[in-house]
């Protein structure tokens, strides 16, 4: 199985409103960019997207280092959260869960792949995060 990094991150102005999304695929010596935006959207529908984009650009089973700055992504992979929402029918204890849509996405992509997801602190010294980052605002000012 192909071992790849894959750091990711979004972007919102306001929230919802112009927002913007971005991943970094490595394997190797090899890089992928990748980023995009919307015109209307949440800061937590960005991130899910540049983590879905980049997993989805992977084309075979891979073991995954997954960075973000997302503790709500973080969190929902690794304490559980994810599959108690699946369990429940999509919900949370509160009630409906919100972006149903792509966390049933990004489910179907952590069945596929070996992800491991790392949180990193945003606009620190990670590069690749920074660079990121970067690119989801650039995407995001082309709606702003």
């Amino acid at each position: 199985m192909k071992a790849v990094t894959l750091y990711t991150d979004g972007a919102c102005s306001g929230n919802p409103g112009p927002g913007g999304w971005a991943a970094i695929l490595k394997y190797g010596s090899h890089e992928l960019t990748l980023s995009g935006g919307e015109a209307d959207t949440t800061n937590n529908r960005m991130e899910l997207t540049g983590v879905i984009q980049g997993l989805e650009r992977l084309k075979e089973p891979c073991k995954v280092d997954l960075y973000t700055d997302s503790q709500y992504i973080a969190n929902a992979v690794n304490q559980g959260w994810l599959q108690s929402w699946k369990t429940k029918g999509w919900r949370r204890k509160e009630g409906p869960l919100k972006n149903p849509d792509l966390w049933q996405t990004l489910d179907a992509l952590l069945q596929k792949h070996d992800v491991t997801v790392h949180w990193v602190k945003g606009h620190a010294e990670n590069e690749y995060n920074n660079r990121c980052d970067a690119l989801a605002v650039q995407e995001r000012e082309k709606y702003a």
